[in-house]
Order: structure tokens, then sequence, then C-alpha cells
């Protein structure tokens, strides 16, 4: 199994976003919460949560990692989701899993943007002005990195 599927175990905080779902501010306290498929260890069944008018919902997937890129997953939607998939990738990672930078490309529904997400629920601000300063040697997370809101 590649190392970076059982890093990525275990629930992520959504620290920092552009992501339009999540700005909007009726989808609150996201969090990422990957798991690894018996039997399956190129995949995780990732679970995205949130809270709406008070209430926990969720969005289930499966993630596909990429067998050239192990940094690079294909999500795809469960249930009436089934027919959505987008493409993932961790960008920057910390080297103690304490946070990452994920990049989504465009759907037919999304734009292209960066999720920066966490083991506690908020990054203080050096570790945050860390990832902007590795985010900007990195041509694709680059463009991104002045349109981050904090969640």
């Amino acid at each position: 199994m590649n190392s970076i599927i059982p890093t990525l175990v275990g629930t992520w905080f959504i620290c920092f976003t552009n992501f339009p779902m999540w700005l909007k501010g009726n989808k609150t306290n996201p969090t990422f919460n990957y798991s690894i498929i018996k039997g399956k260890e190129n995949q995780l069944l990732d679970e995205v949560k949130f809270l709406k008018k008070g209430k926990e919902k969720s969005i289930r997937g499966i993630d596909y990692q990429d067998n050239q890129v192990p940094s690079t997953f294909v999500w795809r939607g469960q249930g009436m989701l089934r027919v959505l998939k987008s493409k993932w990738q961790v960008k920057l990672l910390d080297k103690d899993g304490q946070w990452a930078v994920i990049w989504f490309s465009k759907t037919l529904f999304t734009p292209e943007g960066v999720d920066v997400i966490c083991r506690p629920p908020r990054l203080d601000a050096d570790t945050f002005n860390h990832i902007k300063n590795q985010m900007l040697q990195d041509s694709v997370l680059k463009k991104h990195v002045h349109t981050l809101i904090q969640l």
C-alpha cells in the first residue's frame, strides 16, 4: 500500500478554502473523513460531513488512487451522486501529517480550487504562513494562495 493512504486516514478539518460550497455559509464545520476499504489497498471511503441548518449531513464517495501518481485520486460519489466524479491531489503534506493542501480539478458543477486541511480545527498564523510560502513555490497552487478564506 502506498504510504500516503494511511496518512490520510481519519478526520481532517477544512481550515482554509476557496471552494464555493463552503464559502456560501449555509454548510458549516466541514470535515473530510477517510477510511481504508478492506481488501482495496488503493481506495478510500470518503465521507464529507458538515452542518446544514444545525443538522449533520454527509456526502459519501470512494477515492480511487492513481497508480502512476499516488498523491492523485478520482472521487466518485455514492448513491444518487454515483454519476459525479472529480479529480483531486494532495499537493503538499506536512511531514508529521498535521496538515495538507488538496487541489481539486474543475468539474461541471464546481471550479478548480484548493482546501487547506488539518488535524486540529484551526491552524496558527505561523503554520499558515509557512503553508502559503510553500504554495507560492508550486505552479498549480500559487494562483490560489490569495483566494483562500479561513473557515
